[in-house]
């Protein structure tokens, strides 16, 4: 079993497999008389094609004991997925590139709980990793027609430690 390193996120590391969502360089707009700032246009949902509509949801995700297995990923070929977090905690996103229909080496990135990411149509990521404690996400996603799930499981694990969250 390979042992995943967590990478600092970064706008440049995550560009091959999304957007990450924050309010650090972005557009800001003073909006209401100025009494509130608008951080413009973070990310694009990518929900429409096949008759889709964008929806938002919120998933409360349950904490995951270290060391985790990484036994599977899934994709969503007819939307992009974004999760923003409402509990102020830390949470680990998990992509990995195509490899012929299949996902590619993961990648995993140690996200704090004041940044969201948006997983882009088609992209290969683990279902939503929660550290230390329940964490609810704001998930705008896609509804409609046509199969939007895809999974696939990897011939041997690959493995997050616990001491990987230490470092963080």
């Amino acid at each position: 079993m390979s042992d995943l390193v967590l990478e600092p996120l970064t706008a440049d590391a995550f560009a091959p497999f999304g957007t990450v969502i924050s309010v650090e360089g972005a557009e800001r707009r003073l909006i209401n008389n100025g009494t509130t700032e608008r951080f413009h246009a973070l990310a694009m949902a990518d929900t429409e094609m096949q008759g889709g509509r964008t929806i938002l949801s919120i998933f409360r995700g349950q904490p995951r004991q270290f060391p985790y297995a990484v036994t599977m990923m899934e994709r969503h070929p007819l939307g992009s997925q974004a999760f923003v977090p409402l509990s102020p905690r830390p949470w680990i996103a998990v992509v990995a590139p195509d490899r012929d229909g299949r996902p590619g080496a993961p990648r995993a990135f140690y996200v704090s709980g004041a940044t969201g990411l948006q997983y882009g149509r088609n992209v290969w990521h683990h279902p939503l990793i929660a550290v230390g404690a329940a964490s609810d996400f704001l998930v705008v996603d896609r509804e409609g027609p046509g199969d939007n799930l895809e999974e696939a499981t990897y011939a041997e694990p690959f493995r997050l430690p616990a001491s990987s969250l230490e470092e963080h």
